[in-house]
């Protein structure tokens, strides 16, 4: 499956050489180290054993760690948004919609996951981070997606029923909560935990696009 794991080696080698760039606040290098690895070794695996760990290793406790913690999000951001991505290629019928919850500023794993689905030959429609559930709603009316994937940071934008509610406003689409911040009980399989789930989540019953 293209979500193997890297080898414990190699991954220690990739994050050390991430890391480094990030902390001369080369955002470029750190976008292609991470394009060049996910190239080599997959999307998931760098995902889960290069910038996660990272990502979770920063503490952010001086201006100058903050820094570094920038430098590192948005190569990595923009590594992920650069791989095999095609401006040209038209949205999917009945495809994926992938967006932030509303006032949630942070969702890599939205990028990581729409890196992962590109890798598989599948388009998605990105919306973002802190998408108002008002627009989230109009815009899969517009757009009739089969998946919803809605990302949540932190608990203070977690809130499940916002899902019910938003399910109720869609049906026969699939609303799925992916990321750390949801606190409120979300019942499997709509709750997704790791990079994988949501691959396997979001290609489930769908034809390539």
């Amino acid at each position: 499956m293209l979500w193997n794991n890297m080898p414990a080696g190699a991954a220690e080698t990739a994050r050390k050489r991430v890391l480094a760039a990030a902390e001369d606040l080369d955002d470029n290098q750190v976008a292609g180290l991470v394009l060049d690895l996910a190239a080599e070794a997959g999307v998931a695996p760098v995902w889960e054993q290069v910038c996660l760990p990272l990502l979770g290793g920063l503490r952010g406790d001086t201006p100058a760690d903050i820094a570094v913690e920038h430098a590192l999000s948005e190569g990595v951001r923009v590594g992920l948004d650069v791989f095999r991505r095609d401006p040209s290629r038209p949205l999917p019928a009945r495809g994926l919609l992938l967006a932030g919850a509303e006032h949630e500023t942070h969702c890599l794993g939205l990028h990581a996951l729409a890196a992962a689905l590109r890798e598989r030959g599948r388009g998605c429609l990105h919306l973002g981070p802190a998408l108002p559930w008002s627009a989230l709603a109009g815009a899969a009316a517009r757009v009739r997606p089969r998946v919803v994937v809605v990302w949540s940071q932190s608990p203070l934008t977690g809130r499940a029923y916002r899902l019910v509610r938003l399910r109720r406003e869609l049906p026969g689409v699939r609303v799925l909560a992916a990321g750390p911040g949801w606190i409120e009980p979300v019942p499997p399989p709509l709750r997704l935990t790791t990079l994988p789930d949501a691959i396997a989540a979001c290609l489930q019953g769908g034809a390539p696009s």
